[in-house]
């Protein structure tokens, strides 16, 4: 069943953890976890400080080349009727700096409080999410 608008924002906001896929200009689908943040229809992302070999990472590129992204927010338990999944379809946008990454960073340090203490060094993400799927076991 379809969950509620309600629903969906309830478990957007307690949710911790997603999947982001973007695609690249030969249409390779590319799939990452994410940590996540959302206000008025957009999700917010960024590139943390977590070891990497660049900051201009796959996803970044993809979403240069092919702006249409997806983000997978779900849940598993070995209870069945307590399984759900938001899929979030959108047009992503790069924020190196300025206000959009500035709003990321504020809502992504709210959720996560290791970020207040080490703001992602990297660009953000913002996608403005366009169409909304859902499904709950109950």
């Amino acid at each position: 069943m379809r969950l509620s608008p309600e629903g969906i924002q309830q478990r957007l906001s307690a949710a911790r953890s997603a999947t982001l896929g973007t695609n690249d200009g030969a249409g390779r689908t590319h799939l990452v976890p994410i940590v996540f943040a959302h206000r008025d229809g957009v999700i917010y992302t960024a590139i943390d400080a977590k070891p990497k070999t660049t900051l201009r990472l796959r996803r970044i590129r993809n979403i240069e080349i092919n702006p249409q992204v997806s983000v997978l927010v779900d849940h598993y338990e070995d209870d069945w009727d307590r399984l759900w999944w938001i899929r979030l379809d959108g047009v992503a946008q790069i924020a190196s700096d300025g206000p959009l990454r500035e709003t990321a960073l504020e809502l992504l340090a709210e959720k996560y409080p290791v970020y207040a203490g080490q703001p992602p060094p990297g660009p953000a993400i913002a996608i403005t999410v366009k169409h909304i799927r859902s499904w709950s076991a109950s």
